[in-house]
């Protein structure tokens, strides 16, 4: 039976997450009290599910509020000592506070997720789990295309979209890529990953965990209890930093990943080659060959293996490298690699023309997802899109970075002084446009109309704002469509 039959639960904020645990808790038979502000989340989950009792024997209860503290005491009042939070929720909430201080036990969907695989009919199946402030979404979907390549059911989920706990719930997959946001990890704590990955550290989400230190820590929990393989980036000592200090399972292994040949038990690139040098068996006298530079070429810019971003090298190396901690043989890797299509809005080339290419990363929500796209570039061909709102994050290390790379910038964004001042202090001689605000397609389209009289013939305009979307559009998403749609119509007037 499981431990949710009969359990009081509360489910805080009812996104898409939150809308699966409701589902599953519901079917499991649990008694779920569903709380979000949004009157709007609410209703999108009564239009699902009829409150009151359940065929399942759980019942089903659904409660808003006008306000946070409102929030509190309606999850009081429910009196549920399980509370799920979804990611969104950050943790000094006032609703979270209250559930502490009533002494409930607060866990992600990833959590409760873990659980339920434990203690169902496939607790054997590995998760590989990935974070990292940058570069999550494609190392877990390349992961899923290796695995998918050994001829393995398993699917990306997590932060890339399906709710692990859906996935548990299903019982069809032989392994799972979990994608894992400082959100998710925060409230997460038994979770026992066959092998984790923090692919690097950089400043981000310090208004949802308070500092920069409480954000790191969070991301570190990736490696709690991992039991083959702790893979780090070399060039980034915040995780081998992480991976020393882990609890890890007796036996676990640290590899390294680089840019660089791989010493022994890491993971590294020698000439255009993709080697391992860590799981297998000769590993102290050669490495095997993975993958090679020209299987990653249709994710470069005009697919130009020259172009290619280093971080998406640096990817492809940690997806291998848990892959292979799962056993996947290296043909398998290369063919994932070269089936593995990159998502959207991710240095996605969606126009050329004029001998100007169009990249469309609007993906890169800070300066650190920034930098990896521009730095490939060569030296004064870019014409860089940027602004929005920055979530406190200064953007003059990044500009002092990739200045050399400009041919110019174009600056989009309700309050764009922060982007004008870091402009302005590290690349005072760039030549730069401001859009005034207005409507999405406006802003867009003015922004692209700009960037084409900036642009000369071997030039690659790059949509990679360094600032999240929500200030002019509803979503990156949106954001990146539009400037897709304004580029192919440039291109083609």
């Amino acid at each position: 039976m499981s431990v949710l039959a009969g359990a009081r639960v509360a489910v805080v904020g009812l996104g898409g997450t939150g809308r699966a645990v409701v589902e599953v808790a519901l079917a499991l038979g649990a008694h779920v009290e569903a709380l979000d502000a949004s009157e709007q989340a609410v209703a999108t989950l009564r239009a699902q599910h009829r409150e009151g009792p359940q065929s399942s024997g759980g019942s089903l209860r659904l409660r808003t509020a006008a306000d946070d503290e409102a929030l509190a005491q309606a999850l009081e009042e429910a009196a549920a000592p399980l509370v799920v939070v979804s990611p969104g929720v950050p943790p000094h909430a006032p609703v979270i506070r209250r559930a502490q201080a009533l002494g409930r036990e607060v866990v992600s969907e990833v959590e409760l997720a873990w659980r339920l695989q434990a203690e169902g009919p496939h607790p054997q199946v590995p998760w590989l789990a990935i974070t990292g402030t940058d570069g999550k979404t494609t190392t877990v979907s390349m992961l899923a295309s290796i695995l998918a390549a050994a001829g393995l059911q398993a699917p990306a989920v997590g932060n890339v979209g399906t709710p692990v706990i859906q996935a548990v719930a299903q019982g069809q997959a032989q392994a799972l890529a979990v994608e894992l946001s400082s959100f998710q990890l925060h409230a997460t704590s038994s979770m026992s990953p066959l092998a984790a990955v923090c692919l690097n550290v950089a400043a981000d989400h310090l208004d949802w965990h308070g500092s920069q230190e409480a954000y790191a820590a969070d991301k570190a929990r990736v490696y709690h209890q991992a039991q083959a393989a702790a893979v780090y980036n070399l060039a980034d000592p915040f995780t081998e930093q992480m991976v020393r200090d882990a609890d890890v399972v007796a036996g676990c292994r640290a590899v390294g990943f680089t840019l660089g040949a791989p010493g022994l038990g890491q993971v590294g690139r020698v000439e255009d080659l993709l080697v391992d040098r860590a799981f297998h068996q000769e590993r102290h006298r050669e490495a095997v060959p993975l993958a090679t530079v020209a299987d990653l070429a249709h994710l470069a810019p005009g697919g130009q293996a020259e172009r290619l971003p280093a971080h998406i090298v640096e990817d492809a190396l940690a997806a291998a490298s848990l892959a292979r901690a799962a056993g996947v043989e290296a043909e398998s890797v290369a063919a994932g690699l070269r089936a593995f299509s990159p998502g959207a809005h991710r240095i996605v080339t969606v126009a050329l023309g004029g001998g100007v290419t169009w990249v469309d990363d609007s993906k890169a929500t800070n300066p650190h997802a920034a930098e990896a796209a521009l730095s490939a570039l060569p030296a004064g061909t870019g014409v860089w899109i940027v602004g929005g709102d920055t979530k406190g994050a200064s953007l003059h290390e990044l500009v002092a970075k990739i200045a050399p790379v400009l041919r110019a910038a174009v600056v989009i964004g309700k309050d764009q002084s922060q982007v004008l001042a870091a402009l302005g202090s590290q690349a005072p001689e760039l030549p730069l446009v401001r859009v005034a605000d207005g409507a999405p397609e406006q802003v867009m389209t003015e922004a692209v109309r700009a960037a084409a009289s900036l642009a000369r013939p071997g030039d690659t305009v790059m949509l990679a704002p360094a600032c999240a979307s929500w200030d002019q559009f509803t979503s990156y998403a949106q954001r990146g469509d539009l400037f897709a749609r304004a580029a192919r119509d440039m291109v083609a007037s």
